[in-house]
């Protein structure tokens, strides 16, 4: 038997860059050979970098530096934790213990033991400890290959996992970014109200005052104050931003960090336009507006 590398073929590549995964999925490969039993359980969490960790036999962890690297090919960020655990059905592992191990390690606990005044020693922690216990059946070529294998096998269930999540994820952002750009269509439409009601506003505010005030310097504060809590660039940076993301989610590869970005970007926006707000159905709609953006926030969290 001979190993395989894990490889997806260019059309698969192109198209898998396309998508969206998750980086949380779980899978599990088994395999039997005569009394042999294999099984690969594989689980991924949410992570800035790509970071793996596994759990494999002593006798295997040649097989390591293999199973990283077709790791580090097929996923770009998350942690990945992978537990192989080999069991023979009719006694063929042969377990020791390895005495040149344990009287070293029983001189270090009782030299530490010394030195703080106590502690005692605990069998089951002392039995964890690596090289301890010794696996005398030798695992042959063929073994090290139907590892590999095994692994590739749960490898390709854990991404096919986290693509059936990211379609989920893809689906949720759409129709989140689709709603953000209701919304801002729906304040660009009734800008210009808004503009003449905060107008309106302010000057039957001036009025109750009862007070004489120059008409031409009242106009032009007026003017200055609206400027001021004018909301076109916002309305306008909402839309390129939702444009953009829509341009992330179907472009290749990088998608959770660039759309992680743009949520940031989302975020100041909408808090911007709610500083300005200066109707109750402006606040409303910019509270709308907050609550899309931060639901989009969580779920990119969880993009690859």
């Amino acid at each position: 038997m001979v190993a395989k590398c894990y490889r997806l073929n260019l059309n698969d590549e192109h198209k898998r860059r396309k998508m969206l995964f998750s980086m949380t999925a779980f899978a599990r490969a088994e395999k039997n050979a005569g009394d042999l039993q294999m099984t690969w359980e594989i689980k991924s969490v949410n992570h800035r970098f790509l970071e793996t960790y596994f759990r494999v036999p002593d006798a295997l962890r040649v097989i390591e530096t293999k199973i990283r690297e077709v790791t580090r090919q097929s996923i770009k960020r998350g942690k990945v934790d992978g537990f192989l655990k080999i069991e023979y059905q009719s006694g063929g592992s042969d377990i020791k213990l390895n005495d040149e191990v344990l009287e070293e390690l029983i001189l270090s606990i009782k030299k530490v033991q010394a030195k703080i005044k106590t502690g005692d020693i605990n069998p089951i922690d002392i039995l964890r400890w690596p090289g301890l216990l010794e696996d005398q059946t030798d695992p042959s070529q063929e073994v090290e290959d139907m590892a590999i294998n095994l692994y590739n096998e749960a490898l390709d269930k854990l991404i096919t996992y986290r693509g059936s999540e990211g379609k989920h994820l893809d689906t949720i952002i759409r129709s989140k970014l689709n709603e953000i750009n209701l919304i801002v269509n729906s304040i660009k439409s009734d800008s210009k109200n808004i503009q003449i009601t905060a107008k309106e506003k302010l000057l039957r505010r001036i009025s109750e005052l009862e007070t004489s005030v120059d008409s031409e310097r009242l106009e032009q504060e007026i003017t200055m104050l609206i400027q001021k809590s004018d909301i076109t660039e916002e309305l306008d940076r909402l839309s390129i931003h939702v444009e953009e993301g829509i341009k992330i989610i179907e472009e290749e590869g990088g998608h959770g960090r660039r759309l992680d970005f743009l949520s940031q970007e989302l975020n100041r926006e909408s808090n911007t336009l709610g500083a300005k707000a200066s109707t109750p159905q402006l606040s409303q709609q910019a509270i709308d507006l907050k609550v899309a953006v931060e639901q989009i926030r969580e779920q990119v969290q969880n993009i690859e």
